[in-house]
C-alpha cells in the first residue's frame, strides 16, 4: 500500500477553539493575594500620616462604643424586662381598676325626681371599649393616639416630636407635650399602681399632681408600666380603663358619668357630635366643659370631627352633618338650676353622707326647677333694665311653700355657681320694717283688733343705759290717730314703737323667735323697727308661718337621703310645720293688714295683676338693706337687696326695686297656677285714712277711742308720764 504516494492523515481531533482560547490559564490568585492587591495603592496616593492617625482613633472609638454599647444595651434590656415583669406581676384584673375614687358622689333630685345638680366625684357606672358608642371610641383614639392599635405602649416618634415642640416653645424637653400614648396616659391615671391613701398626710389634689410629675425618672417608670400593661392586658382592656377613669370636668369621672351629666344619656348612645365634644374634654376638662362655655366646647368638637374624618372614622358627609348639628346639653345640664340651693341642702345633711361621703348618695329635695328658673330670670331682667350698668349691688331670693318647703333659692346675681357665698342663707342683715308684722302679730294675739286706733306722732322714750330714743317716720311725716292696719300699711315707725312698747318688747321677741327668727334680737324699742339682724331664709320662713295660719315652720330642702341602688331611706325630711305661735284668727287679721300694704300702701309695686298678695317692705338706716317679703295663697317669697360691703344703696327702698323683683318673680311663678284667695278676714269698708301731718301733738285726735286704744294709751302715758 506504500506505493500509493499519498501522505497519511494524522490521528488527532479537529481544532475547535481559537488560538487565544487555547492558551494555558494562569492560576487564580489566593485570597491573601487579592487582599494585598486591593490594598495596594497607586504610586503617589499614600494616606497622610496625620490623617491616618485620626482615622485610626475614630475607628478605635467606634469599636469601643460598639463593644460597650451592646453590653449596656443588653443590661438596660434586662433591667427593663425585670421592671416590666415586676409591674406585670402587680397588675390586678381590669375590673378592679375602673373606679378608684376616694370620694363618693351626691346626686340631687328635684321634687319630681329629675336630676338638677351633682356634687363630689360622679361615676356613671362601668363601661367597656366594646359597649360604648363606636363614635366615642373612635373619637378618643383619633384625638389622643391614632397609632394606639399599632404600637407596643410607647411611641418613640411621638416622644421625639413632643420634645421638639417643647424645645421650640422654650420649655424643657419633658415639660408640656409628653407624646404620651393612651397606654401611658392610663399609667398616669393609675399613678403607676399607687393608690391614694387619705392617711398619708397629703391631699388628693397633691397626690394627683405628683402622679402627673414629668421628671425623667417618672417617665422611665411610666414607660415600664405601660409596657407591662401591654403585656398583661388587651388593647380594649387598656382603653376600657382609660374610658372609665379619665376626668372630664364638672366632677365627672369617666365617660359614662360625663355623658350622663352633659347629655342625659349613656355613653353607649352618643352621636358623633356628642362623642367629639366628650373627647375634646380630655385636653383641658374645665376649660372646655360645655357647662362653662358651650360655644368653646363646640369649637373643640369641630376639631375632633375633622380628625375623625381625616383618619377614616367618619365620611365627609357624616362629619359635615355632625358639624351642622352640634351637640345640645340636656335640660339639667343647660339649666344648671339650684347651685345655691344644692349647696344649702348639702349643708343640711351629715357630712359623712354629703360633703365627705365615700358612698354614692341620692338626695331627693323640694326644688321646683320651673320656679327656680322664674326667680333667676326675674332677677336678671330687673338688673338688666332698671339697674345701672356696672352696679355691684347684690340681691337674693327665697321662695317656699307655707309649710317651709323651699322651692327656689338665688343667693346672688351669679346663679350658676357652686360653693359661693349664699346671701339667702349666710348674710345676716338688719331687717328694717320687714320685722313689723311680728309686732302687730303680738298685739293681735293679745286681743287687739286690726281696726284699733294708735297714735302716729312724734315720740321720745327714755331707754335705761342708753338715754333718750326718738324714732321718726320716713320723710318726717306723721298721720295722727290711725288704725293698726293703716299704721302697718304706711309703715309708720312711731306707731310701731308705741305698739311694741305697749304690748311688751319681751313678748314681741318671743313671738318673732317662735316664728323662726333665731338671730339675737335687740332688747330696746328699736327692735320694733328691725334693728336686729336676720337672714333672708329665716325671715321668709317666719312669713310662711303667718300664711299657714300661725304655725311656725323650719325651712327645709331635703326630703329623703339614700345610697345609690338602695331603697332604704337613711335620712328623711329635715323640717316643716312646727308648733302654733298665734291663733288662726290673729293670723287672718294680720294677713288682711299685710294685703293692704300691697293694695294701697308702701308695697304697691308688688301688686299682682290676677290674684291677691300680701307682704311688707323693709328699708334699714341709710338704705343699706332693702327688703320685700310677701305671699300669695300658694307661695311665700322673700327678696333682699344691698351691697356685700354694707355701703348704702342709692335711691332704693324696700318698696322700690325689691318689690319689683318680687312682682316679676311671682308673675312667672304663678303662670298656669289658678288664683286662690288669701286666708284673711273680709272687713266692712273702712273710712278714709287721715292725711299725713308734719306734727300730730293731739294724742286724743277727733275720733272716739276704742277700748283697746284706751288700754294702750294708758300704758303709754304711764311710760311717758302723760307726754308723747
Amino acid at each position: 500500500m506504500s506505493g500509493t504516494g499519498k501522505k497519511r492523515t494524522p490521528l488527532v481531533a479537529d481544532r475547535r477553539y481559537s488560538a487565544k482560547a487555547a492558551q494555558p490559564k494562569k492560576a487564580a490568585p489566593t485570597k491573601t493575594a487579592a487582599r494585598k492587591t486591593a490594598t495596594r495603592r497607586k504610586p503617589g496616593r499614600k494616606m497622610n500620616p496625620v490623617a491616618g492617625f485620626f482615622v485610626g482613633i475614630i475607628r478605635w472609638v467606634l469599636r469601643l462604643v460598639w463593644r460597650i454599647g451592646w453590653r449596656v444595651g443588653a443590661v438596660v434590656s434586662l433591667i427593663l424586662a425585670a421592671g416590666v415583669f415586676y409591674f406585670y406581676s402587680t397588675l390586678p384584673p381590669v375590673t378592679s381598676l375602673l373606679d378608684a375614687r376616694t370620694r363618693g358622689s351626691v346626686t340631687l333630685l328635684d321634687k319630681d325626681g329629675a336630676v338638677f345638680a351633682w356634687r363630689g366625684d360622679q361615676f356613671g357606672g362601668q363601661i367597656s371599649a366594646t359597649t360604648v358608642s363606636p363614635y366615642l371610641k373612635n373619637a378618643v383614639v383619633a384625638t389622643e393616639d391614632k397609632r394606639f392599635y399599632q404600637h407596643i405602649g410607647v411611641s418613640p416618634r411621638g416622644i421625639l416630636g413632643a420634645i421638639r415642640i417643647n424645645l421650640r416653645e422654650g420649655r424643657g424637653p419633658l415639660s408640656g407635650n409628653g407624646g404620651s400614648t393612651i397606654t401611658q396616659q392610663t399609667a398616669k391615671l393609675l399613678c403607676i399602681g399607687v393608690d391614694f391613701d387619705p392617711k398619708a398626710g397629703i391631699t388628693e389634689a397633691k397626690f394627683e399632681s405628683d402622679c402627673r410629675e414629668g421628671s425623667l425618672w417618672r417617665k422611665i417608670k411610666e414607660v415600664t408600666y405601660a409596657l407591662a400593661m401591654e403585656v398583661k392586658y388587651t388593647k380594649n382592656d387598656i382603653l376600657t380603663i382609660y374610658l372609665n377613669r379619665a376626668y372630664l370636668g364638672a366632677g365627672a369621672r369617666g365617660f359614662e358619668a360625663a355623658s350622663q351629666r352633659y347629655f342625659g344619656k349613656s355613653a353607649a348612645n352618643v352621636a358623633p357630635q356628642e362623642a367629639a365634644m366628650l373627647a375634646g374634654l380630655l385636653v383641658a376638662p374645665s376649660y372646655f366643659a360645655p357647662t362653662r362655655s358651650l360655644e368653646r366646647a363646640r369649637g373643640r368638637a369641630e376639631v375632633i370631627l375633622g380628625l375623625m374624618q381625616d383618619q377614616g372614622y367618619l365620611t365627609k358627609a357624616e362629619a359635615a352633618a355632625a358639624k351642622e348639628n352640634p351637640a345640645q346639653l340636656s335640660a339639667a345640664a343647660e339649666a344648671r338650676a339650684g347651685g345655691y340651693f344644692a349647696d344649702w341642702v348639702m349643708e343640711s345633711g351629715p357630712s359623712f353622707l354629703t360633703r365627705e361621703t365615700t358612698e354614692d348618695v341620692i338626695i331627693r329635695t323640694t326644688l321646683d326647677q320651673r320656679i327656680q328658673k322664674a326667680a333667676e330670670t326675674a332677677l336678671d331682667d330687673i338688673f338688666d333694665t332698671k339697674v345701672k350698668d356696672g352696679s355691684k349691688a347684690q340681691a337674693a331670693i327665697v321662695i317656699m311653700s307655707s309649710d317651709g318647703a323651699v322651692r327656689a333659692m338665688v343667693g346672688g346675681r351669679k346663679s350658676q355657681v357652686s360653693g359661693a357665698f349664699n346671701r339667702a342663707t349666710q348674710a345676716l342683715r338688719q331687717t328694717g320694717s320687714a320685722f313689723k308684722p311680728f309686732v302687730y302679730a303680738t298685739a293681735l294675739e293679745l286681743g287687739y283688733n286690726y281696726n284699733d286706733i294708735i297714735l302716729d306722732g312724734p315720740l321720745t322714750l327714755q331707754v335705761p343705759g342708753s338715754g333718750s330714743y326718738s324714732p321718726k317716720n320716713y320723710g318726717n311725716k306723721y298721720y295722727g290717730r290711725v288704725t293698726l292696719t293703716e299704721a302697718l300699711q304706711e309703715s309708720m315707725n312711731t306707731a310701731a314703737v308705741r305698739v311694741a312698747t305697749g304690748v311688751g318688747l319681751d313678748k314681741v321677741r318671743r313671738i318673732a323667735s317662735d316664728f323662726g327668727i333665731k338671730s339675737d334680737l335687740a332688747a330696746g324699742p328699736a327692735l320694733a323697727l328691725g334693728s336686729s339682724e336676720s337672714t333672708l331664709i329665716e325671715m321668709t320662713g317666719a312669713y310662711a308661718g303667718i300664711l299657714n295660719g300661725g304655725s311656725s315652720v323650719s325651712p327645709y330642702g331635703l326630703v329623703e337621703l339614700r345610697l345609690q341602688g338602695e331603697k332604704t331611706t337613711l335620712m328623711g325630711q329635715d323640717g316643716g310645720l312646727g308648733e302654733r305661735v298665734i291663733s288662726a284668727e290673729a293670723a287672718q287679721q294680720l294677713i288682711y293688714m299685710m294685703a293692704q300694704v300691697v293694695e294701697k300702701g308702701t308695697g304697691q309695686r308688688a301688686r299682682l295683676p290676677d290674684r291677691q298678695a300680701a307682704g311688707k317692705t323693709g328699708t334699714t338706716q341709710a338704705a343699706r338693706d332693702a327688703w320685700f317679703i310677701g305671699f300669695t295663697a300658694d307661695y311665700v317669697a322673700g327678696v333682699w337687696m344691698g351691697y356685700d360691703d354694707n355701703r348704702p344703696l342709692s335711691g332704693v327702698t324696700g318698696g322700690g326695686l325689691p318689690a319689683e323683683i318680687w312682682r316679676e318673680t311671682m308673675v312667672r311663678v304663678n303662670e298656669g297656677v289658678p288664683p286662690s284667695a288669701l286666708p284673711m278676714i273680709t272687713p266692712a269698708p273702712a273710712a278714709a285714712m287721715p292725711q299725713p301731718q308734719q306734727q300730730a301733738n293731739d294724742p286724743n285726735g277727733n275720733r272716739q277711742d276704742t277700748g283697746a286704744e284706751k288700754v294702750l294709751l294708758d300704758v303709754l302715758r304711764s311710760i311717758l308720764g302723760g307726754g308723747n
